[in-house]
């Protein structure tokens, strides 16, 4: 089966290589492959930052409770400075990581800014930085929220993109963008969400403040708030302040998900849950616990959720759910013996069905059947499976479980 359109395609998976030839061409999932270079170690490289905000290539994601402005729901717009200056004043970035830390004030606040990295494929008119040139990307929270004078702001800068016709794509799971924008979106969306989420201290419970460029939050020692109310501004002691863990980090939470396939390779594991469509059926998943290989991650999910036992796990690939900081880590996995086939649901009443499906009707599902949650199927499908659309990375393990040539993969060559 030839790979969908809305697959990232990176020059890398073209490449030759003794591991690609060993086992296979390596597979992307949507929302990775990224087109940005996200130059993790200018985050806190403020002239860089100071810079990046006010070239004129510069582009913003801007997000709106959590929802990208788009032209249309296959195509984000990425705003310029002089649209977001009324929010971001130019002197956003002049203050040092250090003397922002030092002049903290809770009462003054600031619309989450986030630099998401360097696009150097778009090198012409873009910004020049040391040996680095391209186009600089930015997220910016545009929520009404914050002090009187940042909501106004805020505020000011919806309404005069609303008044161009733009408008903030409102729904639960975007994957209409293209892959490149998937990527964009996703880093932005994951990275404004644990920013809002993390607002407080979770070890003191006073307020935190965005540093590293957005990718990082710190528990400031001393706040000027507290003045006025007659204290002195030096904070009560936090042990985040006295370790290497000095910060919080944005989270990410693995979540295996596997295709099962049967002991003779003839049938796949499915099951649904209450929310799907009629007829629509997935791989399984669930979260890794602490002190967990994925590896028994896998066993334990599918054993639980459909009393199956498994033999050997194979990683296939990877997917970041922004929804909201996922990283789905994709599996294939087998049945040694008929005996450890049968279905038990009575474990985890997590799922309302699962079955074996045979070969042949997974392959005409993947072909004519599939739709994500909230739409139907093509024009040609006439009932039967459905099964979860090409942006998903269980239609690409699926694919794996039924195509012949991936379980021959091993025989391609010897290292």
């Amino acid at each position: 089966m030839s790979a969908p359109s809305q697959i990232p395609t990176p020059a890398h998976t073209l490449a030759d290589s003794m591991l690609s030839r060993r086992f296979g061409k390596e597979t992307v999932n949507y929302f990775s492959s990224s087109p940005i270079n996200r130059l993790s170690f200018l985050r806190s490289e403020h002239p860089f930052l100071s810079s990046a905000l006010k070239h004129p290539s510069t582009r913003f994601v801007l997000l709106n409770n959590l929802a990208p402005l788009t032209r249309s729901p296959s195509e984000p717009y990425y705003a310029k400075y002089d649209e977001v200056r009324k929010l971001v004043a130019p002197e956003f970035f002049e203050p040092s990581e250090e003397d922002m830390v030092k002049a903290f004030d809770s009462r003054k606040t600031n619309p989450n800014l986030i630099f998401l990295g360097l696009d150097e494929s778009r090198k012409e008119g873009g910004m020049a930085w040391k040996i680095y040139q391209g186009t600089p990307y930015f997220a910016l929270d545009v929520t009404a929220k914050g002090s009187e004078a940042q909501q106004s702001a805020a505020k000011d800068v919806v309404s005069a993109m609303e008044d161009k016709g733009l408008s903030f794509f409102q729904t639960r799971v975007i994957t209409t963008f293209t892959p490149d924008d998937a990527a964009i979106y996703a880093q932005a969306r994951a990275l404004m969400d644990w920013n809002n989420r993390n607002t407080f201290c979770g070890t003191c419970g006073n307020p935190t403040l965005s540093v590293n460029a957005g990718t990082k939050r710190a528990c400031p020692p001393t706040d000027a708030a507290r003045e006025a109310q007659g204290q002195s501004t030096e904070r009560p002691a936090c042990s985040t302040r006295t370790t290497i863990s000095n910060l919080s980090f944005p989270r990410t939470d693995p979540t295996i998900i596997v295709a099962v396939v049967s002991h003779d390779n003839k049938r796949v594991l499915l099951g649904r849950s209450k929310r799907f469509p009629p007829n629509w059926y997935s791989t399984l998943a669930g979260f890794i616990e602490p002190a967990e290989s994925i590896e028994d991650a896998v066993r334990r999910e599918v054993w639980e959720e459909a009393g199956v036992t498994l033999s050997r796990v194979v990683i296939h690939s990877s997917q970041p759910w922004p929804y909201p900081a996922n990283l789905m880590i994709g599996a294939i996995a087998q049945v040694s013996e008929p005996a450890h086939e049968n279905i038990n649901l009575e474990h985890d009443p997590e799922l309302e069905d699962a079955r074996w499906f045979k070969v042949e009707e997974v392959e005409e599902a993947l072909r004519i059947g599939t739709s994500d949650l909230s739409a139907g199927a093509g024009p040609e499908y006439k009932g039967g499976l459905r099964l979860p659309p090409p942006t998903a990375i269980a239609n690409q393990l699926i694919r794996s479980a039924v195509d012949a040539d991936y379980f021959r993969g091993g025989d391609k060559c010897s290292l």
